[in-house]
């Protein structure tokens, strides 16, 4: 075991799985060198070309409808595509490749074509670089049938769940944080894959369930602790894929402590919070002291001022305080 970073987790995983199954082959712009010289705009393709050459890692035209296309016809007929698409912003020029093409073929075909397809975005809040390069749209790919979504907050459940994605044989939105990106944990050397589906108690506590989402997940653990001292005993809940929802985790949580704030830094309108929260409504009303907290962005476009932007990511505070009004009540 050793400590890496999130995009050194990432890159692990792509070196191994591409190592393991030669139909593995990565798609994108600047994914061979980039402005770095290594390899992919955030490094997490970082020197993938000089291992497996051009053939299987590949720079494309600034079109992501083109290569997302691509990579869904290559995916059909027996390979298994990685696609960074950079900001997740940019994966609106593609949504009909992926909602009306990807998401579909299988079932639209009666199973006889497969998609194995992973696509690769971050999540870009907190760099200060405007409303068209800062969107969470995780809630957007939750809502289309066919499509499977992963979130990992961890270097270790990013590693672990971008192999298992690679493996599957649906196409897989796979959403990584910038704001996660240059943090370190703790990464087995040996062989491992996270499963999809399967969420993880990040801490146990009595007093109330936090469901914290990616970005979310560092904060809800740094409010736990301060929520301490208020002697109110937390428990956090990360559910690393969003599709398929681990919705026997969230429930077994909530009739544990009777109380739920769901926080995530998307925007609160018909956001990941709602659908979890109206979830555990329809499953554990009776369970519930207290009616569930949605912990989200506000319903605005991220400003590009850095000290505005900063505004509109919820922090550790927030949750704090929706938890408190919990016990207020």
């Amino acid at each position: 075991m050793r400590e890496i970073t999130y995009v050194e987790a990432l890159n692990e995983a792509l070196r191994e799985e591409m190592r393991r199954d030669e139909r593995v082959i990565i798609l994108g712009e600047d994914v061979q060198l980039g402005y770095s010289g290594r390899g992919g705009l955030f490094l997490v393709t970082a020197e993938l070309m000089k291992e497996f050459g051009p053939e299987r890692v590949r720079d494309t035209p600034i079109s992501e409808d083109g290569f997302v296309g691509a990579a869904i016809g290559a995916a059909a007929t027996g390979l298994k595509p990685v696609v960074e698409v950079m900001y997740a912003d940019f994966l609106l020029c593609c949504m009909n490749q992926i909602v009306n093409v990807a998401a579909k073929l299988r079932y639209s075909t009666g199973g006889q074509l497969k998609v194995p397809l992973v696509i690769r975005a971050m999540i870009g809040q907190g760099r200060g670089v405007g409303s068209d390069h800062s969107q969470v749209p995780l809630a957007w790919f939750m809502n289309v049938p066919g499509l499977k979504v992963v979130a990992p907050a961890t270097p270790y459940d990013a590693k672990g769940l971008l192999k298992s994605s690679i493996r599957e044989e649906c196409p897989i939105m796979f959403f990584e944080s910038f704001l996660l990106y240059r943090t370190k944990g703790f990464v087995p050397t040996e062989e491992y894959t996270v499963p999809l589906g399967k969420a993880d108690v990040k801490k146990e506590g009595t007093d109330v369930t936090i469901v914290a989402v990616s970005t979310m997940v560092p904060r809800a653990l740094s409010a736990a602790e301060k929520l301490k001292e208020l002697n109110i005993n937390a428990e956090v809940v990360d559910p690393r894929t969003l599709v398929p929802l681990d919705k026997e985790t969230i429930i077994k949580s909530v009739m544990k402590t009777n109380r739920l704030v769901v926080a995530e830094s998307g925007v609160k309108t018909c956001g990941v919070g709602a659908e979890i929260a109206s979830m555990v409504m329809e499953e554990a009303f009776d369970y519930l002291d207290a009616p569930i907290k949605r912990v989200a962005a506000p319903h605005i476009p991220a400003p590009a001022a850095p000290t505005l932007e900063q505004i509109t990511i919820p922090n550790e505070n927030d949750i704090i305080k929706a938890v408190r009004e919990l016990f207020e009540r």
